[in-house]
């Protein structure tokens, strides 16, 4: 579905509705990945992300809520309580191997742009009920083309960076990590890093 607006300079944009196809993760760089699809083609946008923002993202997505709010659910409920509400978000740019994206809200019948990170702006869409566009060039300059069954790829993508990513190479790693193995590296990473922080808190008592 393809949709018009105005950007920033004033000159129109032709938008792609886009729908969240899923989260991933690379086993090698040991980055999160989410995976923007159009919602009338099969080309998939890859946009790697931090760990916070994918274990939000993936939260939603498999329909758990947390005990209390978090970032985003704040965030949503802020929103709400000033009787306003995200109409979109749209992913505006790639620039320097950096994914741009904005949030529009309505308020008063007023439209407002907020500049921010795509990871945010899908996180809060999700929760929001919002569409999720991106910029047809964005789309055509990094989108991947995807057919046949997901389940069916069998080897992982060795690529670490946007700037190695490889189509074929994508197309294999396309949803060969489940939720749960994702959660499972999500844990085993944070422990990780908190033996590392105590090691680092030991070997300074020992100095």
């Amino acid at each position: 579905m393809h949709s018009m607006r105005r950007g920033y300079t004033g000159f129109r944009v032709t938008m792609r509705e886009m729908t969240v196809y899923g989260v991933s993760f690379d086993l090698v760089g040991k980055q999160p990945i989410v995976l923007l699809k159009t919602a009338d083609g099969d080309k998939v946008l890859p946009v790697w992300i931090g760990h916070p923002e994918a274990a939000s993202i993936l939260m939603k997505l498999q329909g758990q809520e947390p005990p209390r709010p978090q970032t985003h659910d704040l965030l949503a409920d802020v929103i709400a309580q000033l009787e306003a509400e995200v109409v979109r978000v749209t992913v505006t740019e790639l620039r320097e191997n950096t994914f741009h994206a904005s949030i529009t809200l309505r308020r008063n019948g007023d439209e407002i742009d907020v500049d921010s990170r795509t990871s945010d702006a899908i996180a809060l869409a999700l929760r929001a009920g919002a569409k999720i566009y991106a910029a047809d060039d964005v789309v055509e300059e990094s989108g991947v083309v995807f057919e046949g069954d997901a389940a069916e790829l069998e080897s992982q993508m060795p690529a670490t960076s946007l700037a190695d990513l490889d189509p074929a190479e994508f197309r294999r790693f396309l949803d060969t990590v489940s939720a749960e193995e994702f959660a499972k590296t999500l844990a085993e990473e944070a422990a990780e890093h908190e033996d590392d922080e105590d090691e680092d808190e030991d070997d300074e008592e020992d100095r």
